[in-house]
């Protein structure tokens, strides 16, 4: 009875399918099943390490790369290989990415599906689930700015969804009126815990209401629904009608990964499921059809396992990784053939903020693909005004005003670059930026590393304390991403230097993390070029001479230290501005100590683990035989910053300046 009931499914579709196309699918169906049985062979003699099986789950990887033209962005999962081989992946390839050897796409540096190809318009996911999604929603904002009438569509499961970023990028994508298909495989289990333990509604197209979208319920296991359902969908969003949510219920007949196994399953689970396995019902249902006949069945098979044993040799007889320092570091970051543009024309005065202001005014016009998105950032100008007229002059499509929630934003300006555009995020306060912190450490810092794939987006940072702003508006979090490989440390101290390191930040490719402080806003100003100049990454400026002491800091640190040397002339102390930390201009504060003999690292950050400790390090480490006494280190006090400004004072690492100074130079 349940192969009959499936048969009368498949029959409310199969009229529009011609014979020759019911065939081709039938051959995308049985490739990625060929190649699983041949993978949990290769498993069990050790020549795969991990296998994540989309065993039962096939009709709906290959009916939605099936459906979704070829130049349209799909954003899989790890239980997606139909998608991969769909779009046409070369298998030897596909391979030698399971076996992590250079010839895959990783260069061994990634695992199984993590990884994605711009030629096959496919990106792949990483371990945390649900960063993705926000990733398809810049993709998709792209297609909006490019008015191509092309949809993405991006998988997560019934697990993956009761993340926060499900609701983030489907309330963004609504927002927006973004082409996104979520695609939501309900397989009924995440991991070993049943749906029952992860949501209360009795589907997930119910969800739909809530965000003010479409959604859709179908059987994941008939390959003719989920294309059908796609190629709708696909068109009606083309045309601009908005999201949806696509649930295709499934079930997931192995292991989470299949060392997991499957003893959690209530007993006989798999068997009722087996009964509606998508590849043997499929089959089924063409030979009954006559569309297939035992002998085309047997040839196809024998022609598709030829072809998996043969790619599997050009993969096996590939060259295994081999270690190469200069070029592990090399890839971290994107090139970029970065030209100084030397200042013209006029200079006026300027605070901090107009000098970042005129930056990004005079980035907008230089870039045409450049989107600004932040909360409040478009008529209202940003809490601290830092783009205000923008909208009025640019228009909402490139400055964008955000729904509450990092983590999608900064997947959506990752999202633009795939996409071919450049990205700034805003936070509004740097210390919001922990709900977005997955997607900078995990996507944006690691992405061209991975895959090759940079990640040209720009996220500014309004830092700092000083104004009395409390624990959750005054941290200065500088040093929990310059730990990170792959992001880019930006934080100036004076209008010059901001507005010629963020027009360097929108020119290169590479994700830059700005920080800007909030009391240097409105109380430093100085003469700023005009015209459209850069400064270069990773040259720090020695902003006062000396011969006693070397004073390295940044931010802040920097007026404090001017400060301080103007009210102590008894002293002859060497101020070096690092603007940037990353990269870091070790050369300026090597020769600075070997010419003054004493070292003091000052920072605003609390004083336990801050990256002035790495460069406190870094000094000893290289510097120890021109030093005439212990490198001195000065931050904040260990605790949060407080609200009161007589505590807050003495929180800051302003007040202990003395004291350290002098016992450097003292000793």
């Amino acid at each position: 009875m349940a192969d009959t009931q499936v048969l009368l499914h498949f029959d409310r579709f199969v009229d529009k399918f011609s014979k020759a196309e019911l065939i081709d699918i039938y051959r995308k169906i049985l490739l990625p099943r060929l190649i699983e049985e041949k993978m949990l062979i290769l498993l069990r003699q050790g020549r795969i390490s991990k296998w994540f099986s989309g065993w039962g789950q096939e009709a709906i990887s290959v009916g939605v790369a099936y459906a979704m033209e070829s130049d349209e962005y799909l954003l899989p999962m790890h239980r997606n290989l139909g998608l991969f081989t769909t779009r046409g992946i070369p298998l030897h390839r596909l391979f030698a990415q399971f076996q992590g050897k250079p010839l895959g796409f990783t260069n061994g540096r990634d695992r199984s599906f993590h990884f994605g190809s711009n030629e096959h318009r496919i990106v792949g996911m990483i371990s945390h689930l649900g960063p993705q999604m926000g990733i398809a929603d810049g993709i998709a904002l792209g297609n909006v700015l490019k008015d191509n009438k092309k949809v993405v569509a991006v998988f997560t499961g019934d697990g993956g969804a009761s993340e926060g970023d499900f609701h983030e990028s489907v309330n963004v994508a609504a927002v927006w009126n973004l082409p996104v298909i979520f695609v939501i495989e309900n397989n009924q289990w995440g991991l070993s815990t049943p749906s029952s333990e992860q949501f209360r509604c009795a589907r997930f197209s119910d969800k739909g209401i809530g965000y003010g979208i479409e959604a859709e319920t179908i059987d994941g296991n008939n390959i003719l629904e989920v294309i059908d359902a796609v190629r709708y969908w696909r068109q009606k969003l083309s045309q601009g009608n908005g999201p949806v949510l696509l649930e295709c219920i499934t079930f997931r007949m192995r292991g989470h990964e299949e060392a997991s196994g499957t003893k959690y399953y209530p007993s006989g689970i798999q068997d009722e499921w087996a009964k509606k396995d998508p590849v043997a019902q499929y089959e089924h249902f063409l030979l009954e059809e006559g569309v297939l006949t035992e002998k085309l069945v047997n040839e196809i098979r024998s022609e598709i396992k030829a072809l998996i044993n043969s790619e599997l040799e050009v993969a096996f007889s590939a060259p295994n990784a081999a270690f190469d320092r200069e070029k592990e570091l090399a890839d971290v970051y994107a090139s970029f053939d970065y030209k100084i543009t030397h200042p013209t024309g006029n200079t006026r005065e300027m605070r901090l903020l107009d000098a970042i202001t005129d930056a990004m005014d005079q980035a907008m016009q230089r870039h045409p693909n450049l989107i600004l998105m932040g909360q409040d950032i478009a008529e209202y100008g940003g809490v601290f005004k830092a783009t205000e007229g923008f909208v009025h002059k640019y228009g909402k499509a490139r400055v964008r005003n955000t729904p509450l929630c990092e983590s999608a934003i900064i997947g959506a300006g990752l999202g633009l670059s795939i996409n071919g555009f450049k990205a700034m995020v805003e936070m509004q306060f740097a210390d919001f930026v922990t709900e977005g912190f997955t997607q900078i450490v995990n996507n944006l810092a690691k992405i061209h590393y991975r895959w090759g794939q940079n990640a040209d987006v720009v996220v500014r940072m309004p830092t700092g304390a000083g104004v009395a702003a409390g624990p959750f508006h005054s941290q200065s979090n500088e040093s929990w991403f310059a730990h990170v490989p792959g992001l880019k440390i930006v934080y100036p101290a004076f209008p010059v230097d901001a507005k010629g390191l963020l027009l360097t930040a929108f020119e290169d490719p590479n994700p830059v993390m700005f920080f800007e402080h909030k009391a240097l806003y409105r109380s430093v100003s100085g003469q700023v070029p005009e015209g459209y100049y850069t400064l270069p990454f990773g040259q720090a400026n020695v902003v006062s001479k000396g011969k006693d002491l070397t004073l390295v800091t940044y931010g802040f640190g920097v007026h404090w230290a001017l400060e301080y040397k103007k009210n102590h002339p008894e002293y002859s102390i060497e101020i070096i501005d690092l603007r940037t930390l990353i990269p870091l201009d070790e050369e300026t504060i090597y020769q600075s100590v070997k010419k003054t003999g004493r070292a003091l690292v000052l920072y605003e950050d609390t004083y336990t683990g801050a990256f002035g400790a790495e460069i406190a390090a870094r000094i000893s480490e290289f510097c120890f035989r021109w030093l005439d006494a212990p490198v001195g280190r000065v931050g904040s006090l260990d605790t949060p910053v407080p609200f009161n400004s007589v505590l807050e004072e003495g929180f800051l690492a302003k007040s202990q300046m003395d004291e350290a100074i002098r016992r450097v130079l003292e000793f």
